[in-house]
């Protein structure tokens, strides 16, 4: 995808029943053509005529919303964070695994999450207690900070951890529009169901992004954190 205006729908990196049974074919193709495509196309309609803005990454549009004119902020604001944010979301998943355990514990992300949240177990519900949490429509995070110490948090709409100045590494989407036409209201059984099919290995990689010493974080984070 591309980091500013035109942006346009990346690739997705997995087939639309990859996630089958977990998610089924239905409800990724309407996720991801209609309601991510929509943001991307909405973003891209807000900048049209500020070409001042155009080259603008998406994190910066996002960061400095304020900055731009008074006209699109609210657009961009939720726009730019809807692309943002569901490329978060598909870009950790993946094609269920019988045992991804191994996978896990290998690397060094679910080590720090156990530190902070006593075992992997505690973490992994502790994440599920923080997407039931989210009251309407919103998003359920796991992010890091600049020392690599995980947290919990979640964010309304299509609000974004990289505000707060932390960087995310997994996004649970609990808008309806993610679950509704296969689990309807039962959201638990659509958090259950995301645990199967998050990638291990995508996880890890954004969580050694995140850690990364070239990587520049944001001031002091402050934000709705529920670590």
């Amino acid at each position: 995808m591309n980091n500013h205006y035109p942006f346009e729908l990346p690739p997705l990196r997995y087939s639309y029943h990859a996630l089958e049974p977990y998610i089924n074919t239905q409800t990724v193709t309407l996720h991801y053509e209609k309601h991510f495509k929509s943001y991307v196309d909405n973003l891209n309609r807000a900048l049209e005529h500020y070409p001042a803005y155009q080259a603008w990454p998406l994190e910066r549009l996002i960061r400095q919303n304020c900055r731009l004119p008074f006209q699109i902020q609210t657009s961009v604001w939720h726009n730019a964070g809807g692309v943002f944010n569901h490329g978060m979301y598909f870009n950790t998943l993946g094609k269920p695994v019988s045992d991804n355990n191994a996978a896990w514990e290998s690397g060094s992300f679910l080590h720090a999450a156990a530190a902070c949240y006593g075992s992997g177990k505690a973490f992994f519900n502790r994440l599920k207690e923080c997407a039931m949490a989210q009251f309407g429509s919103g998003w359920a995070w796991v992010v890091s900070d600049r020392r690599g110490k995980i947290r919990i948090m979640n964010t309304p709409n299509q609000d974004t951890p990289i505000t707060c100045g932390f960087c995310p590494v997994i996004a649970l989407d609990v808008w309806e529009h993610a679950y509704y036409l296969q689990y309807q209201n039962r959201r638990e059984e659509y958090v259950d169901a995301f645990f199967h099919i998050l990638d291990p290995h995508a996880v890890e990689q954004n969580y050694l992004t995140c850690t990364s010493p070239h990587l520049s974080h944001n001031a002091a984070p402050q934000g709705k954190s529920n670590s």
